[in-house]
């Protein structure tokens, strides 16, 4: 209990300590995704998780995390068609920020279009190959398709670089139990 709390206390002091500007270049997180591997205690896990989310989602662009906040809360409000302007007009404001794809995916898989969600997640990973959010994406949009053995490659990517990624687990395990019947 000591290791985690002194684990926890370390992530929120190099996120706190860290300058302003951050994206999936930021330096802090190579040390993070070594502790999200290496950690076996699902709550350190979720702490060194959020930190990486936070880090990916900074940005030194006023513009950029203007329309990044724009974007997600009307995609959290349902208005996917709001959501994809502003992640368009991100993604051409700041083209080399990983989370301006990620989101754009998003919208584009809870709008049904798989084929545009899986150029986003292509393009995210083109700009940080650990985005798990993005290997999870790919694997919700291939179970979407119909194809359950690359959902299960995506899946497997997930939780190679986040092995305490629940979500990515328990799909990945459905799906195994459809694919290899008992």
């Amino acid at each position: 209990m000591r290791r985690l709390a002194l684990s926890l206390l370390l992530v929120v002091i190099a996120v706190a300590w860290s300058p302003a500007a951050a994206d999936q270049n930021d330096p802090r997180l190579d040390g993070l995704f070594i502790m999200l591997k290496e950690t076996s205690d699902p709550y350190n896990a979720i702490g060194v998780e959020n930190a990486i989310w936070i880090i990916w989602h900074e940005t030194d662009n006023q513009g950029a995390a203007e329309l990044l906040a724009d974007g997600t809360a009307a995609m959290h409000s349902g208005s996917y068609d709001r959501a994809l302007e502003l992640f368009d007009n991100l993604i051409a404001e700041a083209p080399d920020f990983a989370e301006g794809w990620n989101k754009r995916a998003t919208v584009q898989y809870l709008r049904g279009d798989y084929e545009a969600s899986l150029a986003d997640i292509d393009e995210t990973l083109k700009r940080e190959p650990r985005h798990f959010g993005a290997l999870s994406g790919r694997g919700l949009v291939y179970t979407e398709m119909g194809q359950p053995a690359e959902a299960v490659s995506a899946f497997e990517e997930a939780l190679e670089i986040h092995p305490s990624l629940r979500g990515a687990r328990a799909n990945l395990e459905a799906l195994r139990r459809l694919i290899e019947p008992i």
